[in-house]
């Protein structure tokens, strides 16, 4: 027979406490557990943090850097880790009009577009047909990128 100590000496310290402070431990304990459920939940509704400091500015004033990865994109050339990454959200992104984005991404995701915009626009019509292939999402998502 296996005997859990720890339950044993919390069974015994709740049993001397009195009922309202019995009740007000469950409650604290309760509202621990929720409150980690809530932040886990709300932390699973972003994009990971981990390419946020990602060097944008390299990437947008590098037209062969920048061609490389509208190629990856576009499945017509090798992709780097990030840029696979970024390749397997940009059809959810371009769907929820960048919904799971954190602000620094929303920022990074502007920048790149424009820039992709001015330096290759027919490789941009490509890049919108392959990611929102019926267009219901182009009108959105251009106001996303013509924000700040």
């Amino acid at each position: 027979m296996v005997v859990d100590i720890k339950a044993l000496s919390l069974s015994a310290a709740a049993s001397s406490l009195g009922p309202i402070e019995s009740k007000r431990i469950i409650t604290m304990k309760t509202i621990v557990v929720l409150a980690c459920l809530v932040l886990s939940v709300l932390a699973a509704d972003k994009y990971n943090s981990k390419y946020d400091n990602f060097d944008v500015e390299t990437l947008i004033t590098n037209e062969r850097l920048l061609k490389s990865y509208v190629n990856c994109f576009l499945d017509k050339g090798r992709c780097t880790g990030e840029g696979s990454d970024f390749k397997k959200t940009l059809p959810e992104a371009v769907e929820t009009v960048c919904g799971k984005c954190t602000e620094k991404q929303k920022v990074n995701i502007r920048k790149v577009i424009k820039a992709i915009q001015q330096k290759f626009p027919k490789q941009w019509e490509e890049l919108v047909k392959k990611n929102d292939p019926s267009g219901k999402h182009r009108a959105n998502f251009e106001k996303f990128i013509q924000g700040s």
